[in-house]
């Protein structure tokens, strides 16, 4: 299955260190390594990662101090492309990486809240992994009034990235509602707990940027391999 990531390998790296730097692996006013020496352990190269290095700057997650070097600037609020993806592994970060499971165009199910304009929807199902660890099951319902079609080679690992994008939504706040659930019966084997088990579970209504409701998701975690977290100051 493929589990490689779709986002350039400098924006890959960016939420790499910006999930790092939320989960503080890496600590507000710490000084990154010099890039020469931080390309190698990424295993990139100095031109992809100052691309990266000028992609977290832009959101203020770095200060880049001349003949000094960059040093680290920790936020709650910098606007990254997962910004809204609130699952870590249990240790903290985690890259996401996504295995689109199917994708149809359906009439919306009476178990749901009201979103949308449509009485239809585009429901997404993906198994998520972080740094290739399968841990989050979702299933996301987008209003079908905001694309005549999707396909799924359109689809990116970051949806709202690709709303925003290509369907000019720009996903502006959500709201979750977490607790427990059981596993649905379509679950693939890589998801460890299995079918009809309970595990961790958030649902979640997403706005658009005319604070519209667009998107409705259920999302089952792992407990065992990661956990729903909200920084908050």
């Amino acid at each position: 299955m493929p589990t490689h990531s779709s986002l350039p390998i400098y924006l890959q790296l960016s939420e790499t260190l910006a999930r790092d730097i939320a989960a503080g692996h890496l600590l507000d006013g710490e000084r990154l390594p010099p890039e020469r020496e931080l390309a190698t352990s990424l295993g990139t190269s100095v031109g992809t990662l100052r691309k990266a290095l000028a992609d977290l700057t832009r959101q203020g997650l770095l200060e880049r101090r001349q003949g000094s070097g960059n040093y680290v600037r920790a936020q709650q609020n910098a606007q990254s492309v997962y910004a809204f993806f609130r699952i870590e592994l249990l240790k903290g970060g985690g890259l996401p990486t996504a295995w689109l499971l199917s994708l149809d165009r359906v009439k919306k199910a009476d178990d749901m809240p009201a979103f949308g304009s449509s009485d239809e929807a585009y429901r997404i199902r993906r198994l998520r992994y972080l740094n290739d660890v399968p841990c989050v099951l979702e299933e996301i319902w987008l209003d079908a009034g905001y694309a005549n079609s999707l396909k799924a080679q359109d689809l990116s690992e970051s949806l709202y990235l690709f709303y925003r994008k290509r369907l000019n939504l720009a996903i502006s706040r959500v709201v979750d509602q977490i607790g427990i659930g059981k596993v649905p019966d379509w679950s693939p084997a890589e998801f460890a707990p299995r079918a009809g088990n309970q595990t961790g579970l958030f649902q979640r209504i997403s706005f658009d940027q005319h604070n519209h409701r667009a998107e409705f998701s259920r999302n089952w975690f792992d407990t065992a391999r990661a956990a729903y977290i909200s920084r908050m100051r």
